[in-house]
């Protein structure tokens, strides 16, 4: 049997061709950056997901671990229910966070402790896909793929370096995976996000 061309010719078509399908993938992963995350990130306008917390506090022998869920609603409302070990539920909805542990109930106006506005600017900024909120208080970079990637936010606050170091958010795709908190003082805290279905 007769080949239609010389078998090192045909394996340069075959690599041209390979090269050629892929070039789109390669092309489109290297100008993927924070604009075009943002973008995708903003398309989510509500979510549902379980989370586990573990905090590690220096005069503590072993982390504390929290569990419950996180919803969200674009653009600023954001909830956490902790179930376990105690029930708790933290609402921040335009402008306000709303804390109730067992029969003590605080409401705080953001625009009152603004060193907790830009922590939680880090998340509610990340869900909203808001580079500009995010910018505000926060050094961006940005490594990985769309697939796969991870946002680190370094204070640029003089009051929230002091207490910040800085703040990891993973992610894949348009779904936050993990966010992890280090602090000045040593303490961190790492949660994992598991998405559910919307209720």
């Amino acid at each position: 049997m007769t080949l239609p061309y010389p078998p090192i010719f045909s394996l340069h078509r075959l690599r041209m061709a390979l090269a050629l399908m892929l070039w789109p993938v390669f092309s489109h992963a290297a100008d993927w950056d924070i604009d075009q995350l943002m973008r995708g990130l903003a398309q989510t306008r509500s979510g549902h997901a379980s989370f586990i917390e573990k905090k590690s506090i220096a005069m503590l022998d072993k982390p504390v671990e929290s569990s419950g869920e996180l919803f969200y609603s674009a653009p600023d409302h954001l909830e956490k229910r902790t179930i376990k070990p105690k029930p708790e539920s933290m609402i921040l909805d335009q402008g306000t966070l709303a804390i109730e542990r067992g029969r003590q109930k605080h409401h705080l106006p953001l625009q009152d402790y603004p060193e907790l506005a830009a922590f939680i600017d880090s998340i509610r900024g990340t869900l909203a896909g808001d580079r500009a909120a995010l910018e505000s208080n926060y050094r961006l970079s940005l490594d990985g793929t769309a697939e796969h990637w991870t946002l680190q936010l370094l204070p640029i606050n003089e009051k929230m370096q002091a207490v910040v170091r800085r703040i990891r958010i993973v992610g894949v795709r348009d779904a936050l995976r993990s966010i992890e908190i280090t602090q000045t003082d040593g303490d961190s805290s790492l949660m994992l996000i598991e998405k559910l279905a919307t209720p």
